[in-house]
């Protein structure tokens, strides 16, 4: 855990250090408000394209997981094929395929690139679900890759970023001049710290709900690219093996929406949840009209 706040902080002080070189070369002061969209951006962006750069290595790294290279015995063979098979029938390279040490039954799916990705599962999948059922969340996670999921969440989470830091310091300008007697500054004073400091917590809420809205709604499309590679039975079937552990979720939270378990809740938390709930993901298979031209297009979504 200690490792993983580690990482989190040495992130955003090397990507503000990059924000501060790039601004100082181009000469764009953040003092103006065009200079302020271009450092929200640079911000914004950069810090969530680093995370999704170096996604695959701290995956590993968090998880433990252990990427199959030589397959020590018909288990670790069995994944290998099927992710391959799944891979060919959607036209992307074969993922890199892992296996981490996890009590609950889960799978994830990471990669700054559809033919650069890295799909694991858990011990605890591979003791408690059948050959179709990890099959079909095989194909769920091989779905989110062909998709470009990893790559849209993060352009989104860019746009959200920016939104939250361009914003909250425009307002806390706006009320730092008031306080000012009209006078703009720049910002500086002690009302544009505390104006700046609640914005974005509150902008950042709304922005986390509308990234969350989106991450569910591409979950709703694995499950449908999952029931296409695999069969439909298939994906529910595992669908509903998930209620055994589901809740549960170790995995850190740069993947943790990749998965295939995700949180429960209600009310306003479940506006921040990732996933949706297992009975409206069951309930969509259930109720959807069967297709399997994306697969023969190679196109999930």
């Amino acid at each position: 855990m200690l490792k993983r706040y580690a990482l989190l902080i040495a992130t955003n002080l090397a990507v503000l250090a990059l924000v501060s070189i790039v601004m100082a070369v181009l000469g764009v002061s953040p003092a103006s408000y065009g200079g302020l969209l271009v450092f929200a951006a640079l911000l914004g962006f950069g810090g969530a394209f680093f995370s999704l750069a170096i996604s695959k290595w701290s995956a590993k790294r968090f998880t433990g997981a252990q990427v199959i290279t030589e397959p020590r015995n018909e288990a670790e063979r069995w994944l290998l094929t099927t992710v391959q098979r799944q891979a060919e029938m959607v036209g992307i390279r074969t993922p890199e395929v892992a296996i981490y040490d996890a009590p609950e039954i889960n799978a994830f799916a990471t990669g700054a690139r559809r033919d650069a990705s890295l799909v694991a599962v858990s011990t605890g999948l591979l003791r408690a679900m059948t050959r179709d059922e990890a099959e079909a969340v095989l194909a769920h996670e091989v779905a989110h890759v062909a998709n470009g999921d990893m790559v849209t969440m993060t352009l989104l989470q860019g746009v959200m970023n920016t939104f939250v830091i361009f914003l909250a310091r425009v307002v806390g300008r706006v009320v730092d001049g008031y306080l000012n007697g009209g006078r703009d500054n720049g910002g500086g004073g002690i009302g544009y710290f505390a104006v700046v400091f609640v914005l974005d917590m509150v902008f950042g809420l709304f922005a986390s709900m509308i990234t969350m809205w989106f991450s569910r709604h591409r979950e709703f499309r694995a499950d449908e690219g999952g029931a296409m590679l695999a069969g439909r039975e298939k994906m529910i079937a595992a669908l509903e093996r998930l209620s055994l552990t589901y809740g549960q979720n170790t995995l850190p939270k740069q993947v943790a929406a990749f998965g295939i378990s995700g949180g429960v809740g209600g009310g306003l938390k479940k506006l921040l949840m990732s996933h949706p709930p297992l009975e409206e993901r069951i309930a969509a298979l259930r109720n959807a009209p069967p297709d399997s031209s994306a697969v023969k297009q190679g196109i999930l979504a």
